[in-house]
């Protein structure tokens, strides 16, 4: 029994979900969303929070301000009101109006700003108004997620190493490329501690990350209209693009077996799919693909059929608008092995 004196003391609930008997897919899920900020976001910000207060940069009086689209946002909303601290959020209209109604609710503050930069994204605008505000204010203090240690130090410090407790046989960990924090702390850990592990990151189509040309997205999460400071050369060993409408049929799979899964896992489940369709064909590899967040924020987009036809195109919600499993790959019954 775990018994907890503050929202943002709930980090890890050590649930894994085996995809095999749901979806067919040979994957353990480790699921980050059992927290009170629904997210794997709570431990970057609980990271980036605890070492501002340690270094003195945030004070009682200090107001919080950061730019985000959707995840890291309530995480912060959780984090400052657990310890009595104002934050700002500075959004864009792509952040869907539950995730909005959640930071408010929370007691944080919600900017909107628009201004699509040249890749079609927000990105650009949101970190000129958090300079803007801390320009204005001088108790307000950016945490910036986009260059802050504290970010991806959170992963290196709890989230993968919990997973190599759990599986020391680990072969290959999917790990989703956003900012690229949780990728860079769980990429750093394994290359120092466990090198056989691979890692393969899983971005969007229209992501900026890697070297990829930018374009058009719709669903927050994963992905960067530029790319980020966390995301160098060779930190994961393979690099899998999801579609969009890639990563809405896998999270209308995955709720057709009681998984409501959000658009950052959907992507990175999508992306593992199709990397171990053509890496392990024999379902060989011990695999564990990171699962951010949950998809009660997603209703109003990804699993409303009105949005993603009127998003993507007529169709883009599949034959039956929630196909239950895609070809080749029939969902087995709850308890019922993979034949190896």
């Amino acid at each position: 029994m775990a018994i907890i004196s503050a929202a943002d003391e709930l980090l890890d609930t050590d649930v894994y979900l085996n995809l095999d008997p749901v979806v067919g897919i040979n994957v353990m899920l480790k699921c980050e969303g059992f927290n009170f900020a629904g997210s794997v976001k709570l431990r970057t910000a609980v990271s980036m929070v605890t070492e501002g207060i340690r270094s003195g940069v945030i004070k009682d009086t200090t107001t919080l301000v950061e730019s985000s689209s959707g995840n890291l946002g309530v995480a912060l909303s959780v984090v400052a009101a657990a310890r009595s601290l104002r934050f700002v959020c500075v959004t864009d209209p792509k952040c869907s109006p539950t995730t909005m109604k959640l930071m408010k609710a929370l007691g944080s503050e919600v900017e909107v700003v628009d201004g699509l930069d040249a890749s079609g994204g927000y990105l650009a605008a949101r970190k000129r108004r958090v300079r803007e505000l801390c320009e204005q204010h001088a108790d307000y203090v950016c945490l910036d997620q986009y260059q802050n240690p504290a970010s991806w130090m959170a992963h290196y410090e709890l989230t993968a190493p919990l997973i190599a407790k759990q599986f020391p046989d680990l072969d290959v960990l999917f790990v989703g490329a956003g900012t690229g924090g949780t990728l860079a702390g769980c990429a750093r850990f394994f290359r120092e501690n466990f090198r056989r592990v691979r890692i393969v990151a899983v971005d969007s189509v229209g992501s900026a990350n890697f070297g990829m040309p930018a374009g058009p997205r719709h669903i927050p999460g994963l992905g960067a209209s530029e790319t980020m400071p966390f995301v160098t050369d060779g930190l994961a060993h393979d690099l899998v693009r999801v579609t969009e409408t890639d990563t809405v049929r896998m999270c209308r799979r995955l709720a057709r077996r009681g998984v409501l899964a959000g658009g950052s896992t959907g992507t990175v489940v999508s992306g593992a799919e199709s990397w171990l369709a053509r890496q392990d064909a024999a379902d060989t590899l011990t695999a564990v693909a990171l699962a951010p967040d949950l998809g009660d924020r997603y209703l109003d987009t990804l699993y409303d059929d009105d949005w993603v036809e009127g998003t993507y195109g007529p169709g883009a919600s599949g034959p039956d608008k929630c196909p239950p499993a895609g070809p080749g790959t029939p969902a087995r019954r709850p308890g019922e092995e993979r034949q190896r």
